[in-house]
């Protein structure tokens, strides 16, 4: 085998490329930016809601229904591909069980379910009658700890019974680095990693939180590693916990970091800032794709192609003024597609069926027509591209990340044998 191009730098495309590498296998990856592990929570939701929450996600996943991808792509695979990232990303990163769905505090006080999560999110799992200290920081914008903590104190846990949880409101102490009167999760962040500021933090967090049992924060406690949550855990003498913020989300940052500094010691060719707008196939099989570049479009061939470009929110489903849907580069067949009327609804609560739109594949993760033929033998497609799913609302995203990138490498080392 000459090798594998694999286009899009999100999760699904990061796991390919490095399960790849890990097999020896010569690995382009191509990507017009960072991917959209900033967009979530940098947690590994398998499956969360249906719509009631979820306790066992791997046994939602082997029962999911016809036309969902997970169909496709089944539990086994999930399953190995989360092993993958744990793999990838090393002891300690993250922790939880993939068999057992745990409940971890928003932003706003709801309880998202979830199977893996970072370290410092590990004290927010919820037990009846625990009190919490959520302290909120006057820089950082999106967390508001009265309106968490009187919406957690309204929320009953699943096994019955509640938190009770205190709001707190705290100057950050001065630094050149904060800037003005706001700043970004990453700046808040960044100003956590000098030395001794976690320290300043915790005499003043101390006060506030006499008689509590953990300590919630908002998720800016460094900017890549664990020290400023563990010197604020040790200094306070109690649990801190990280409450996820609304995108662009700091822990998922940090996943989408370790995981693109991971594929480069792999030796995975990282080719960012190149965004693929054509491609050149025959008979039936994909030669290259072209990426844009100054003067011509620059061709990368490869014996296989995993595509993992993301969905709506990338832009590699685009729909037109006439409500045409496309996928952009291929022009993919399609599933999901209906009468405008019927994908968006006026109620805005309801299901939108616009965000099942996408590509149907086979088990091998190559897209299929309409009669469920492949329409190029080479070309795998993993990710938020799947038709079928409403990620964000099921919690599922990153099983089916995962999932599709591991059997979509999985059988081109089928396909290579």
């Amino acid at each position: 085998m000459t090798g594998v191009v694999v286009i899009g730098a999100g999760l699904s495309g990061l796991a390919a490329a490095c399960a790849l590498a890990k097999r020896g296998v010569p690995v382009r990856l191509v990507a017009e930016g960072l991917g959209g592990m900033a967009l979530s929570q940098g947690t590994v939701d398998l499956w969360g809601h249906d719509p009631a929450p979820v306790a066992r996600p791997l046994e939602r996943i082997a029962a999911a229904p016809q036309g969902h991808p997970y169909r496709a792509i089944g539990a086994h695979n999930v399953r190995s591909g989360v092993e993958l990232l744990l793999d990838l990303l090393g002891e300690g990163f993250l922790e939880g069980d993939i068999e057992t769905n745990t409940l971890l505090p928003t932003a706003l006080g709801a309880l998202r379910p979830t199977a893996l999560y970072p370290p410092s999110m590990a004290a927010g799992a919820p037990s009846d009658g625990a009190r919490w200290a959520l302290v909120g920081f006057d820089r950082v914008r999106d967390f508001y700890p009265r309106l968490a903590a009187g919406n957690l104190n309204r929320t009953q846990l699943p096994g019955g019974g509640f938190v009770h949880a205190s709001a707190h409101m705290l100057d950050l102490p001065d630094h050149p680095l904060l800037g003005g009167a706001d700043a970004s999760a990453m700046t808040v962040a960044r100003v956590f990693d000098q030395p001794g500021y976690a320290q300043m933090v915790a005499r003043a967090i101390a006060p506030l939180v006499k008689g509590h049992d953990a300590v919630g924060l908002p998720a800016v406690l460094g900017a890549t590693g664990r020290d400023a949550w563990a010197t604020l855990t040790r200094e306070l003498g109690k649990p801190v916990f990280e409450v996820s913020l609304p995108p662009p989300s700091l822990p998922g940052h940090r996943l989408g970091q370790a995981l693109t500094s991971r594929a480069r010691e792999l030796g995975v060719r990282v080719a960012l800032g190149a965004r693929v707008t054509r491609f050149t196939a025959e008979a039936g099989r994909v030669i290259a794709v072209h990426a844009a570049a100054a003067g011509a479009p620059r061709p990368y061939r490869a014996d296989e192609f995993v595509y993992c470009p993301g969905g709506f929110e990338s832009g590699a489903l685009t729909m037109d003024s006439r409500h045409g849907i496309v996928e952009r580069l291929f022009g993919l067949p399609l599933t999901g597609l209906a009468p405008v009327d019927e994908l968006i609804t006026a109620d805005y609560g309801a299901r939108q069926k616009v965000f099942e739109v996408g590509v149907r594949v086979d088990d091998e993760m190559r897209p299929v027509d309409p009669a469920g033929e492949p329409v190029y033998a080479n070309l795998r497609v993993a990710g938020s591209l799947l038709g079928g799913a409403i990620r964000w609302a099921e919690k599922s995203g990153e099983g089916l990340a995962l999932g599709s990138a591991w059997a979509a490498v999985e059988a081109i080392g089928r396909s290579a044998a």
